[in-house]
């Protein structure tokens, strides 16, 4: 998918897009790339003269990807975050990177998705978390 067709699954617009592309393998496995901005407003004060994007954003990337995993179910819904656990930060991600994330659906309940998802820089691996979100009535 590309950016304007993530725009008609999930509710998100610049700045808060944080999805370039997203792509989902034939083993169910979905990946998104987002390249992050030069100068991104969240990196302004975090730290100036060292940029690097606060963990809090790598998580909204990876929590955004999950939309690819049943899009014909997201498109009709407000998928919100449920939860998160064992997000783990094993990296730094700096403006100009490019992030590749993974996700893949770990188990389904009704209307709650929970999502094993990892975030990787030029193939290391910068965060990880499993991911719950839940599927909300669209206002």
């Amino acid at each position: 998918m590309n950016k304007e067709e993530i725009k008609n699954l999930i509710p998100h617009r610049e700045p808060m897009l944080l999805l370039d592309r997203t792509e989902m393998g034939a083993d169910g496995v979905g990946h998104a790339w987002f390249q992050i901005p030069e100068d991104p407003f969240f990196c302004r004060g975090h730290f100036p003269g060292n940029p690097i994007v606060p963990g809090v954003i790598l998580c909204e990337i990876m929590a955004q990807s999950t939309c690819q995993l049943y899009p014909e179910v997201f498109k009709d819904h407000l998928v919100v975050y449920r939860g998160m656990d064992g997000v783990k930060f094993r990296g730094m991600v700096k403006p100009g990177d490019t992030c590749e994330t993974t996700c893949t659906l770990v188990e389904k309940k009704g209307s709650i998705y929970v999502c094993d998802a990892t975030l990787s820089v030029s193939g290391k691996l910068c965060a990880q978390a499993q991911i719950t979100v839940a599927l909300t009535p669209k206002q």
